[in-house]
């Protein structure tokens, strides 16, 4: 099978079991942006993590495919593609609670940076805010399909990847910068 079919070259993509859309539509860029969060996390991983961390972050790369497959469907009931549920959400807010034991409670904001692989956490969630910014302007539009559960899960994940910036920079001993009023 060819990687290049030129079946896109017109602009627009085919959606899984679903019609033709444009490249820019709305669903489009939903889970385009929840595939640039997966490869952000990726290059976090190849930035080198503790064994614990990189193992969350391969389950949550998945979970990021199985939401992109499910972004991608326009009936994913019909299809089977409802693959992220309560207890993904449950686990996140466990790991949070597990990794905000090893750290100081925040009294003051932080700025992104530290260490390559926080700051590429700090990348990630970013472009996490702006996955769940994309999914709720899709679920927006009549006949959606959209579940609440994926936005509640990209939003707790954004929180998670917050921790986790900070875990990591305290784990390798370096210090959060402070933000400094001007």
């Amino acid at each position: 099978m060819k990687i290049y079919t030129r079946t896109g070259d017109a602009g627009s993509t085919g959606l899984f079991g679903g019609p033709r859309v444009s490249k820019d539509d709305d669903r489009i860029e939903s889970y385009g942006t929840v595939d640039e969060l997966n490869a952000t996390l990726g290059a976090a991983r190849a930035a080198g993590l503790s064994s614990e961390i990189d193992r969350q972050l391969d389950q949550i790369q998945h979970e990021l495919f199985s939401i992109g497959a499910e972004l991608a469907t326009p009936d994913p009931d019909q299809h089977g593609m409802r693959l992220i549920g309560p207890s993904h959400i449950e686990r996140l807010e466990g790991w949070i609670d597990s990794h905000e034991e090893a750290l100081e409670p925040l009294k003051h904001f932080i700025l992104p940076g530290g260490t390559a692989a926080a700051s590429m956490v700090h990348l990630a969630r970013a472009i996490c805010r702006r996955a769940e910014r994309r999914v709720v302007t899709l679920s927006g539009h009549e006949g959606a399909g959209i579940s609440e559960t994926l936005i509640v899960y990209l939003n707790r994940l954004s929180d998670y990847l917050f921790v986790l910036s900070r875990v990591i920079n305290h784990e390798s001993g370096v210090a959060e910068v402070q933000w400094v009023r001007p």
